[in-house]
């Protein structure tokens, strides 16, 4: 038994120890000792000393540790690789580096830029022209405040023992789904009278994105001999270039504008109704016997736009509770789906990426819901409060007027015009009031984006959604004061 054998062995193994006795000056003596077999007092002290080495090496690698680590970050940090402001992007360049686009990027060093100008600033007042107004994205804390009002009425207690099991409802095809959401989703439904549920498959899903996952695998044929192409009209939502190659599927592809596809082949059209980012009503454009049609429906509600006499009758479509009552944070969304066999792949999927959906998200949901519908079906019980969809539909009313008259007074930009039609759920005759606002620069700008990000003003340019940068989207849900302070800031842009 070699040396080093001899005292890896009597010190349990401890390769730190080893070292550190191999490579110490101070330790000779106490390595000399160990092999000429000494033993009583001297081993006593060997395994005193042995502690004392091991912690002190282990306090020595703790401070290195922590010093390495420290210094990764703030270089990553320093350096851009990570932004907190990508918290809602697809920029992942650890997993999925195809993935990142240019607008994330553009995006990330605008907002880096302007808050190392606003750390600069020694007391920025909160409404002044230095701050940043970021519409990026539609963020709906415009319903914050209805549902303040609403006090303890949507409080949802859970005890600990609760929702142990996987699953909600053995009986049902979707067996995640919770009957309780179930059944405030068919009654919300409906009192609005946006959508047919009778003979449909209700799927539940963590927020509509997984669910238009889930659709593209359940509609997808697995043994084609090319991945299915997806089209969507311009201008379209960003989203769903990013969303349909994210998993690099050899099921189906990006194929990009609707307008322009013309192969005699088998697709999947997305029809997004009211659209993302424009506002308009939609319907297929792309007229073939080989289509499958997904209707997008998010924004479907009547604070946005007018509720059709008839129901909404589609195979495939698409809700989130995020559009329809601001709670964005619950990642709750939902399909109708009339087939049985697609409902069946979309549940698959589902399980396969998250084994169900949060119950403690679908409970919270449906409590909500239950409130939305008891303000209208209840509404003379409920002084206090004003029901859900004319507080939002009021509220979406004031921020287009406020938004139109800021444009007016710019003379730079301009914005699209709706046509009038009656709600046959509200009884109102009105325009729609969409929760983006798809904004033009008139003019010689041809940047949109740029030109008001020199105003810290973030939006989203046109040519993510398949249009020309002239174009930006903005939202219309943020916070009052947010909004306030935007339109405040457009109609003092008089000059290019």
């Amino acid at each position: 038994m070699n040396k080093l054998t001899y005292l890896s062995y009597h010190t349990q193994g401890h390769p730190l120890f080893v070292q550190y006795c191999l490579l110490s000056t101070s330790s000779s003596s106490l390595v000399q000792g160990f092999f000429r077999g000494q033993k009583g007092v001297l081993q006593r002290h060997l395994v005193l000393d042995i502690m004392e080495f091991r912690t002190m090496i282990l306090s020595h690698f703790l401070v290195i540790s922590l010093a390495l680590n420290a210094g990764l970050l703030y270089r990553d940090y320093c350096n851009g690789r990570h932004k907190a402001q990508d918290v809602f992007s697809f920029n992942n360049d650890c997993k999925n580096s195809s993935l990142v686009t240019k607008r994330d990027a553009h995006v990330a060093k605008s907002k880096r830029a302007f808050l190392e100008t606003k750390t600069q600033s020694s007391s920025p007042s909160p409404n002044s022209l230095g701050d940043i107004i970021d519409l990026d994205h539609g963020d709906p804390t415009m319903y914050e405040r209805y549902w303040q009002q609403m006090g303890d009425k949507t409080t949802v207690v859970i005890p600990g023992w609760k929702f142990i099991s996987y699953f909600s409802d053995v009986r049902s095809l979707c067996w995640f789904l919770e009957p309780e959401f179930a059944n405030a989703v068919i009654r919300l439904h409906k009192l609005v009278g946006n959508a047919v549920t009778e003979d449909r498959y209700i799927v539940v899903g963590t927020g509509s994105t997984q669910l238009f996952q889930a659709v593209l695998y359940a509609v997808s044929q697995p043994n084609a001999s090319e991945p299915i192409s997806v089209v969507s009209a311009a201008p379209f939502y960003s989203s769903y270039p990013l969303i349909t190659e994210f998993l690099k599927s050899g099921l189906y592809k990006w194929a990009g504008d609707a307008h322009k596809f013309n192969k005699d082949k088998p697709y999947i059209e997305l029809v997004t109704s009211p659209n993302n980012p424009d506002g308009l009503s939609r319907e297929a454009v792309v007229k073939q016997d080989q289509g499958i049609l997904i209707h997008d429906l998010a924004y479907y509600w009547p604070q946005y736009t007018s509720i059709s006499s008839s129901p909404a009758d589609h195979d495939i479509m698409l809700f989130t509770v995020s559009k329809s009552t601001g709670h964005a944070g619950s990642r709750l969304g939902w399909a109708l789906v009339k087939d049985q066999e697609i409902a069946k792949k979309m549940t698959e999927f589902i399980v396969l990426s998250t084994i169900g959906v949060s119950k403690e998200s679908q409970l919270r949901a449906a409590k909500i819901l239950q409130v939305l519908s008891d303000s209208h079906e209840h509404r003379g019980s409920v002084k206090e409060v004003e029901a859900f969809f004319d507080h939002s539909y009021n509220l979406m009313a004031r921020r287009w007027k406020q938004l139109r008259d800021a444009v007016k007074r710019s003379k730079l930009f301009s914005l699209p015009e709706f046509p009038h039609s009656k709600c046959a759920f509200s009884g109102r005759t009105f325009a729609s009031q969409p929760a983006f606002a798809w904004l033009k620069c008139e003019g010689e700008t041809e940047d949109c984006e740029s030109f008001l990000r020199n105003h810290k003003i973030l939006t989203r340019s046109g040519k993510h959604f398949g249009e020309s940068p002239k174009y930006v989207r903005i939202s219309v849900l943020p916070r009052d004061e947010v909004f306030d302070q935007f339109t405040q800031r457009l109609s003092s842009i008089t000059s290019s």
